[in-house]
């Protein structure tokens, strides 16, 4: 083994318990071990930045989902950007960048198939920053691309709305509407998010939704209803919009990011006979079913943010992984102001 990787040692956050409401400190275990060198077709991959996520508290969860949950004792799952310090794998060398799910650690050893079943991949830092890599050019970037496109099949002039709006998927989400000839409405939580998606982003209006009635909010901004609804948050909001439909009307099911903690079953959508008076569709979408094609969403969006069409703004916090925990309840409480971002290390 190399002499300057036997002297590494790896810090991990492991899943010590499954969350009921918050997770909570006791939730997670801090570890330690030697740095293991890759073996024949494997590499070790150092993390630079990992991405913090919504979807992260569902993965904690016993039970049937479109992914396993993440089991007690192993490492956290987390998507994140790294860079290449040892390989024997053919297609990366030692300086690569990549991204894929390295989980909550400072170093990650691949295996052949583990680093494919992970989704390593190359990135080129000269189509964004490694922040931006998880963020327009990552998962939520990958994520309202196809949601938006694929599921929520917007036309010129429709009227979109989209909730979680100064959030990661959010604001691509509108910016791309936009692109795209939409009129397009946000909802997010305070007056700086509200004049950020606006008057930076370009979004129509935005409705605060910690500032007044929402459904009063979409009588003001969407007189003549809503043709695409991309929902991020679940609960009153989901309800309120279902209320505004038109005729024909998508509404594109991302994330319920309210109802991701409460210990009470999940609330479904009251008003959903909505569906039927206004022959609407409301249909999931989870990002991995599009992997084949990512590589087209991240040329059509890079070439946005080099024109200056497109905005990536992410919300970097430092502390490296022993600060997951606590960065990680940022999201359910609404603090972070874009993508969430956990830097781990320089490069």
């Amino acid at each position: 083994m190399n002499a300057t990787l036997a002297s590494l040692t790896n810090h991990q956050v492991r899943l010590a318990a499954r969350p009921v409401g918050l997770p909570q400190a006791g939730d997670w275990q801090h570890t330690t071990e030697p740095v293991a060198a890759p073996v024949e077709g494997g590499l070790l991959v150092k993390t630079l930045m990992l991405s913090l996520d919504p979807a992260m508290r569902g993965w904690m969860n016993e039970g049937k989902s479109y992914i396993p949950p993440v089991g007690i004792g192993d490492v956290m799952r987390a998507g994140g950007i790294g860079v290449v310090i040892a390989s024997n794998h053919p297609n990366f060398a030692v300086g690569d960048t990549v991204s894929g799910s390295l989980g909550v650690q400072e170093y990650a050893t691949f295996q052949a198939d583990q680093a494919k079943r992970a989704g390593i991949v190359k990135i080129d830092l000269r189509v964004g920053s490694a922040s931006q890599w998880l963020n327009v050019l990552g998962m939520p970037g990958m994520t309202a691309y196809f949601g938006l496109l694929d599921v929520g099949q917007p036309r010129v002039g429709d009227t979109v709305v989209v909730s979680g709006a100064a959030g990661a998927v959010g604001q691509t989400v509108g910016q791309l509407a936009k692109i795209k000839g939409c009129r397009v409405v946000g909802i997010a939580g305070g007056p700086a998010k509200c004049r950020w998606v606006v008057d930076e982003l370009g979004f129509d209006a935005c409705i605060d939704y910690k500032a007044g009635s929402v459904k009063e909010g979409l009588k003001t901004h969407c007189p003549d209803g809503v043709d695409v609804y991309f929902d991020n948050v679940g609960g009153e909001i989901l309800d309120a919009v279902l209320a505004r439909l038109k005729r024909k009307a998508r509404i594109v099911i991302c994330g319920a990011i309210s109802q991701y903690n409460t210990t009470a079953p999940v609330q479904g959508p009251k008003n959903y006979l909505s569906l039927l008076v206004n022959r609407a569709r409301m249909e999931g979408m989870v990002v991995f079913d599009y992997a084949d094609r990512y590589h087209v969403a991240v040329a059509e969006m890079g070439a946005y943010l080099r024109d200056g069409r497109m905005k990536s703004r992410e919300d970097v916090v430092e502390g490296g992984v022993a600060a997951f925990p606590d960065t990680l309840l940022k999201l359910f409480a609404g603090e972070n102001f874009g993508k969430l971002v956990l830097k781990v290390a320089d490069a």
